[in-house]
């Protein structure tokens, strides 16, 4: 069966950060800065991952996955939204809802692959002797599958309950990428389905992630304080402390986004609250995740050597 849009909107107009013009050309060069950094940052981090034998390991078979999402993810709005800066900031309806479902697929992904990070670490420190055992590579090819289908699962779910509206009046997106919330506003039929489907998946994936995570670093801090030297203690914390730092920016300022949305009459507010986590969250996760980790250090140095000398 086809898909086939009874809409009369053809196409779709983003609301600019500013329509003051002459700020448009130094947002143009801020988010390009963020995305270029992003993009060499997350690219980086794969390619030094997948050069260096020393890195293949469950950790960083999974930190390889987390920089690939955020690399993808942030491909799928960030230049449409630098052209709108300096060209027109139209979409077309199917564009938007390609835009919608990417962007649902990879969020949804990156909640799981951080689950599956917060398991590994949970192995690490409460089951060393059993590590290489429990995380073999078959274990973590299925645990970054499950994520990628969930994540597939909750983008169509999201894509084909909008795929039913009709969109009659208003075609102006007080946005400026095609997210949920944004695009039910401006629907001239009923979203009660739509909305409902945004409870069930965002509920699902939020309380199956959060409480993973909270139970693996419950369980992690727990064996953490029974080891007798401080010494012990301090190396098992910075073994996840990367992953603590990324938890809570993911989720924290997504948190923050759509509790900011459900405010009356919130939406630019909401609008300039997720530039925190579609974009610098993407652009902070290599640094998080290397500045202090020495591993990636030691393989930056030799990938260099064997480059320029």
């Amino acid at each position: 069966m086809t898909l086939r849009n009874s809409s009369s909107v053809t196409e779709f107009i983003f609301v600019r950060f500013s329509e003051q013009s002459e700020l448009h050309f130094p947002l143009f060069l801020l988010f390009l800065g963020i995305f270029v950094f992003t993009v060499v940052g997350n690219l980086g981090l794969i390619t030094l991952i997948g050069l260096n034998s020393r890195l293949h390991t469950p950790m960083y078979f999974f930190l390889f996955n987390l920089s690939f999402i955020d690399l993808c993810y942030t491909c799928v709005f960030t230049p449409k939204m630098l052209n709108d800066f300096v060209s027109e900031n139209i979409i077309s309806y199917m564009g938007c809802m390609t835009q919608l479902f990417f962007f649902c697929f990879f969020v949804n992904s990156e909640c799981y692959v951080l689950v599956s990070m917060a398991y590994d670490r949970y192995v690490a420190i409460c089951n060393p002797l059993l590590y290489t055992v429990t995380m073999s590579p078959q274990v973590c090819a299925v645990l970054m599958l499950g994520s990628y289908v969930a994540g597939f699962a909750g983008a169509m779910a999201h894509t084909g309950s909008m795929l039913r509206l009709t969109f009659c009046d208003s075609n102006v997106i007080n946005h400026y990428l095609c997210e949920v919330l944004p695009l039910l506003q401006l629907s001239c039929t009923s979203t009660r389905v739509n909305w409902l489907v945004f409870f069930i998946v965002v509920g699902v994936v939020i309380t199956t992630s959060s409480i993973s995570i909270f139970i693996s670093y419950a369980l992690i801090l727990s064996n953490i304080l029974r080891i007798p030297s401080a010494e012990g203690r301090s190396k098992a914390f910075s073994t996840c402390g990367s992953h603590v730092t990324a938890v809570a920016l993911y989720f924290g300022s997504g948190a923050f986004t759509y509790l900011t949305t459900s405010l009356p009459g919130s939406m630019d507010q909401s609008k300039y609250a997720s530039v925190f986590y579609t974009n610098i969250v993407p652009m902070l996760n290599p640094l998080i995740y290397s500045l202090r980790n020495k591993d990636v250090k030691l393989a930056l140095g030799k990938t260099l050597k064997s480059v320029f000398f």
